[in-house]
């Protein structure tokens, strides 16, 4: 293993693939679903590639740490990492000669992880593999270039937005949070979103119907 580590030479991105590869044929599921999220590692120096003072999930809190971008395919058999981007701060990226001294390219450009996760999905997709949808959270349901590239590849999504995300229906617009105070106790249904350590993760839906005034805006 440390030998695969530190000195063996590798494609990176054929692996990449393989393992992608290998997470559909074995959880294959037409109802499968797509899940991106990021996650940390808490770093001590600042060597290490995309490290520097940013907030982590891992820790709960800012810290230094390196942070990547996952995409997990999730169905019915169970989920697996199918992708991953390296996220990397405009501290590196503005920075060749620190970017080169760790091994990046010299044209290593900023990326958003909503970029980071449009380009693991469409990855994933023009290697002809299929998802219901992509689910993921504010971070990402906040960004409409990511929803729009979704809309345009025909792909459906739920994705959460803040509280004061601002939506466009028929009667105006309105924050995401005031809207959902103008629906009616009858419209929501109470449903499961799987069983968890403490039981069922029960959740409120409703449907509302938006108006979708240019790509990325949402449609319901």
């Amino acid at each position: 293993m440390q030998h695969l580590l530190g000195r063996a030479k590798w494609d990176a991105d054929q692996v990449r693939d393989d393992v992608r590869a290998y997470v559909v044929e074995h959880l294959h599921d037409d109802e499968a679903v797509l899940v991106v999220d990021e996650t940390g590692d808490v770093k001590k120096g600042t060597d290490t590639v995309g490290a520097q003072r940013q907030y982590t999930g891992t820790a709960g809190r800012i810290e230094n740490a390196q942070v990547a971008v996952y995409l997990v395919y999730a169905g019915r058999r169970g989920h697996a990492a199918a992708d991953r981007e390296l996220y990397v701060p405009r501290s590196w990226t503005s920075d060749p000669d620190r970017c080169r001294a760790a091994g990046l390219g010299d044209k290593t450009e900023f990326a958003t992880k909503p970029e980071l996760a449009a380009r693991m999905v469409t990855r994933f997709l023009d290697a002809g593999h299929r998802a219901a949808w992509v689910a993921g959270d504010e971070v990402y349901g906040g960004n409409p270039r990511l929803r729009a590239a979704l809309e345009e590849r025909g792909t459906g999504y739920v994705l959460a937005v803040a509280c004061s995300y601002e939506v466009t229906t028929g009667a105006g617009k309105f924050r995401a949070d005031m809207l959902a105070r103008k629906v009616p106790k009858r419209a929501w249904q109470k449903l499961s979103a799987g069983a968890g350590a403490k039981g069922h993760r029960f959740y409120d839906w409703a449907v509302i119907g938006l108006t979708a005034p240019s790509p990325g805006a949402g449609s319901c």
